[in-house]
């Protein structure tokens, strides 16, 4: 997929998860997401932060989480999600509608992966539903497989061939897991799926 199409995808699920926020209640908001310690908040706040890191900000947080990337994502979205309103969040989705910036080290297909799964994230504890674009999620899902940071695909799937069942797609090898590519690209960021059967 060409670099502007997956931007195209980046901007209409940003705008379509803002349109999800604005429609939220305060209880909605402090929801505990999929992602263990984080509020839909904390996630929604994560997921616009990508359009605004700066290299300095960002250098300071990985000092103050002694160079653990994880922990440094982990306490910049609580931070952000204690920081701003639900309405300044969809505000800051609004302001960088469109944004072609991305942190630094990072490529095109990180945003795209951030939105996809972290849309997931949100929707799924509201009991709310938004429908992956199959195309899109390959891209992620591809992604995910060949970089070993953060998500170690390859490594926690060791002896699965994951195959998606609405678009010609697989990775893997080994006892077949079979099913949409959104819950494979789910199944691969570490979210716990039925999908994956008991070793």
């Amino acid at each position: 997929m060409e670099t502007e199409e997956i931007w195209r995808y980046v901007d209409a699920e940003r705008a379509a998860l803002a349109d999800l926020l604005a429609g939220l209640t305060e209880a909605e908001w402090s929801t505990p997401s999929v992602c263990p310690g984080w509020t839909v908040r904390d996630v929604a706040a994560h997921v616009i932060s990508s359009p605004q890191a700066r290299v300095r900000p960002v250098m300071g947080g990985m000092v103050r989480a002694r160079g653990d990337f994880n922990r440094f994502v982990f306490e910049e979205a609580r931070r952000a999600g204690a920081k701003y309103s639900g309405e300044e969040i969809v505000a800051q989705y609004r302001r960088f509608a469109g944004s072609r910036q991305r942190p630094l080290g990072t490529t095109v297909v990180d945003p795209l992966l951030d939105v996809l799964i972290h849309t997931q994230d949100i929707v799924l504890p509201l009991g709310r539903r938004h429908e992956m674009p199959v195309e899109a999620a390959v891209v992620a899902a591809d992604r995910i497989w060949a970089k070993s940071f953060p998500f170690k695909a390859r490594k926690r799937l060791s002896g699965f061939r994951l195959v998606a069942s609405d678009i010609e797609w697989s990775v893997g090898a080994g006892a077949e897991v079979r099913g949409p590519i959104a819950g494979l690209l789910l199944l691969l960021s570490g979210r716990e799926s039925a999908l994956l059967p008991r070793r």
